[in-house]
């Protein structure tokens, strides 16, 4: 896929990447100089900016295989079986349990080995 993606690459996609780029530089910069203003109306100028830089970057060759790969990640992701809320519960438990016999156990050698150097220390 990615030979056949890499094959059609536009000549105009440095130009779109740049003005992608001026496009975040611009909410950046646009959003310090704006700073009075309500955050509001600079929430939503930020967020036609990125609707704006996303729709471009969509337009060149790596923004389409990365439209791709979202697509087949998303399908992945409902593939997977997800734990129920009881395995989650029990599982979580275990790991406390775990956690705090560990601390327990590791204090407990803490101390006895602090209490051997004290010993011989003097």
């Amino acid at each position: 896929m990615n030979a056949r993606v890499e094959a059609k690459e536009s000549r105009f996609d440095l130009l779109k990447w740049l003005f992608v780029a001026a496009l975040v530089v611009i909410g950046v910069v646009g959003n310090q100089y704006f700073s009075a203003e309500p955050v509001l109306y600079r929430v939503l100028v930020l967020l036609v900016l990125a609707v704006g830089a996303i729709f471009v970057g969509l337009q060149t060759t790596k923004g389409r295989a990365f439209h791709v790969l979202a697509r087949e990640a998303r399908v992945e992701i409902r593939k997977v079986v997800w734990p129920t809320r009881q395995e989650t519960t029990q599982t979580t438990l275990i790991v406390v349990a775990v956690v705090l016999v560990m601390a327990l156990l590791l204090w407990g050698l803490d101390s006895l080995l602090g209490w051997v150097v004290s010993l011989i220390v003097g």
